[in-house]
């Protein structure tokens, strides 16, 4: 994402009130004091979505907004209750095409759709800051009347007034909660929409899209199922996991801390549960799904596993006295494995802004909306996804001899990652069972976890070694001294064998008669 774009989170709150209502005086709201007289302000704001409103729909909205101090492009993004983050851009002399920066945020929303001026929104502004008795910024309270037009075949004006509380720098969430009460006790009310836009479009919103305009939306029409049975917990679980990977797609494409990890880990999760629920949803009408689940997780591996082994490695040679640390260690690896992490992003992004990735969301859109469910999926949750889970159970079981009986070196260490493969689809069918099944699947889960963690350990020793290979080899090309690469690599041998010394124990806690009592089906 360009440098030049400005990040801002916004929690704020938007409230209706109409002509009988009188806005105290802000220096009597709560005793805050507003600084100085309202600042008036004039402000036109020009909205651009998809004909059919996808952006809207998945709570995003796109404006080209002038007036104010903050004029400019403005794209919001969801960012939890009540809180948007705003990015802005400058205004450029294309007043009719967004800027291609904001235009690759929402592609996965439009699905390719071109994007166009929807309605146009001017605005005469009362805002008034208010601080504490140190001058500190708690909320920025302001007062507008809106008068606002469709844009298209069909025009509709309308014209209403309405109150935001924007929460300040120095500001608590319960300071918007006690500004509502003094509101609501003079009469405004809590606005329907989260947005002027919303609230303007209200009716064409309330229609019922067809099936391709909710493509991107993530708002399509949920299918019926029965009440507390396999299929509704296996669909909510999926829903969210889809819900997460969406949210995940704007974060990747900016750089977010974690966000590559997040996605992949959605993708995971859906694939695996796919998977192992198989007696709940068609195992054959989603292989083809799970098939691109494991692409895009391939295809987000470059940037994700040389940010993991990146952290490991300088977080060990930390730990070394500086007698051990010969030459710029440190430096050699945060510039190598940076590189490749830079690679890896730029893969990630290609295959973001590739057509397969889009109609990956396609078929989870149509998985969501029209589920391959099977005749199981209407049984009680509790004993069906426990039958679920023991299926699941028992592969890793089978995995783990496997590895147990496996020489050791090389294939001795693929058999403890198919192992570990085993053991995130166990955790992440416990997921699933935990709301129906209670206290029993969570600690089981718990014991999983424990599990996983070893496997996981030892298979990034495993990553990890041949990297540093590389750097030594690379280091002793340059001039430099190759020893504290050995120290590092003797380090990451010795995790993987404790890694292996504590698996039978965590593995024989897993699998106590009183654990796995409640998979027996």
């Amino acid at each position: 994402m360009s440098d030049s774009v400005a990040v801002v989170r916004e929690t704020e709150r938007k409230y209706e009130a109409d002509d009988a209502v009188v806005l105290l005086d802000p220096a009597r709201l709560l005793g805050l004091d507003p600084g100085s007289q309202p600042e008036e302000q004039q402000l036109e704001a020009v909205y651009f979505d998809t004909p059919d409103l996808r952006l809207l729909r998945a709570g995003v909205t796109l404006r080209r907004r002038e007036g104010g101090a903050d004029e400019g492009w403005h794209l919001k993004l969801p960012a939890g209750q009540d809180s948007r983050d705003e990015l802005r851009l400058p205004l450029t002399r294309t007043r009719s095409k967004p800027p291609a920066e904001f235009v690759a945020l929402t592609r996965l929303n439009t699905r390719g759709t071109a994007l166009g001026p929807v309605a146009q929104l001017n605005t005469q502004r009362r805002r008034w800051v208010l601080s504490d008795a140190q001058g500190h910024e708690l909320a920025e309270l302001v007062e507008d009347q809106v008068s606002a037009h469709t844009m298209g075949k069909q025009t509709t004006a309308v014209s209403w007034r309405e109150v935001e509380v924007e929460l300040g720098e120095h500001g608590q969430v319960e300071l918007l909660d006690r500004i509502e009460r003094e509101l609501l006790e003079i009469g405004a009310h809590r606005s329907a929409s989260g947005s002027k836009l919303g609230r303007l479009l209200a009716g064409q919103l309330a229609s019922a899209p067809d099936r391709d305009s909710t493509k991107g939306s993530g708002n399509g029409g949920k299918p019926k199922v029965k009440r507390g049975s396999a299929g509704e917990a296996v669909l909510a679980y999926l829903d969210a996991q889809a819900e997460q990977l969406r949210a995940q797609d704007p974060l990747v494409r900016r750089d977010a801390p974690d966000s590559v990890h997040q996605m992949r880990v959605a993708a995971r999760r859906m694939r695996s549960v796919l998977q192992a629920y198989s007696n709940v949803i068609d195992r054959e009408a989603t292989r083809s799904l799970t098939d691109e689940l494991k692409w895009l997780g391939g295809e987000l591996a470059g940037a994700r596993d040389s940010e993991v082994i990146e952290e490991r490695l300088t977080s060990v040679l930390h730990t070394l006295p500086e007698d051990v640390v010969l030459g710029p260690v440190s430096a050699q690896i945060t510039r190598s494995l940076q590189r490749r992490g830079a690679e890896g992003r730029e893969a990630a992004l290609a295959a973001l802004d590739g057509d397969r990735y889009l109609a990956l969301h396609d078929a989870v859109d149509q998985l969501l909306a029209d589920p391959p469910l099977t005749s199981r999926a209407s049984r009680p949750a509790r004993k069906e996804l426990a039958r679920s889970v023991a299926n699941v159970w028992r592969r890793l079981r089978k995995r783990m001899a496997s590895a147990d009986a496996a020489s050791s070196g090389n294939e001795h260490d693929v058999a403890l990652h198919e192992a570990r493969k085993s053991g995130k689809r166990l955790r992440y069918a416990l997921e699933v069972a935990e709301p129906s099944v209670g206290k029993r699947a969570d600690r089981f889960r718990s014991r999983a976890k424990d599990v996983h963690t070893l496997l996981g350990d030892h298979q990034d020793s495993v990553v990890a070694r041949p990297v540093i290979r590389e750097l030594a080899a690379q280091a002793h090309l340059d001039g430099g001294n190759g020893f504290t690469h050995g120290v590092l690599y003797g380090l990451e041998v010795v995790r993987a064998q404790r890694a292996e010394l504590e698996l039978p124990e965590a593995w024989q806690r897993l699998g106590k008669p009183k654990n796995t009592k409640w998979l027996k089906t």
